[in-house]
């Protein structure tokens, strides 16, 4: 755990029209939420995408045909270099609007979630099995509350 404040760099590209996408700083805010008392310091980029780009990076990188809400990069540096780059987040904004609909969230909520699951990852958190999951979904709902947001898991 670390202490103070986190000397954060999120640049946010926007790939879709704005309308109904959070702002740069929402996506930094959440950011820095998810790394409190876990990092000092993190340089990462965000991407806004349509569902074509979505879908073609998800079958590029993971095999799956479709478009999917979160992807995450983490930085790939080579051995010995210390920079303070902890990766990429792709988000799928037709895909968060689909789901918020959906699951009957605000939208500002799910992507909120959704930045939050994607920055974990870049720190090494996984959800590949039960115990993995539970854990990863516990934080997740720690970090939201304190942003005053809901449970993203509980049931209507």
């Amino acid at each position: 755990m670390t202490k103070g404040p986190v000397r954060l760099d999120v640049s946010v590209n926007y790939a879709v029209p704005r309308t109904g996408v959070p702002s740069a700083v929402s996506f930094r805010k959440w950011v820095a939420a998810a790394l409190k008392s876990r990092i000092r310091e993190a340089d990462l980029a965000i991407r806004i995408v349509d569902a074509r780009e979505g879908r073609a990076l998800n079958r590029h990188y993971r095999g799956k045909d479709y478009a999917t809400n979160v992807l995450s990069f983490p930085a790939d540096l080579p051995e010995g270099v210390k920079m303070p780059l902890l990766g990429d987040l792709v988000i799928c904004a037709p895909v968060v609007a689909r789901e918020a609909k959906e699951q009957r969230k605000p939208s500002q909520a799910h992507y909120a979630h959704l930045t939050v699951h994607g920055v974990l990852h870049l720190l090494g958190w996984d959800h590949e099995d039960d115990k993995e999951a539970e854990a990863m979904e516990q934080l997740e709902r720690e970090i939201l509350a304190g942003l005053g947001l809901p449970d993203p898991y509980a049931e209507e």
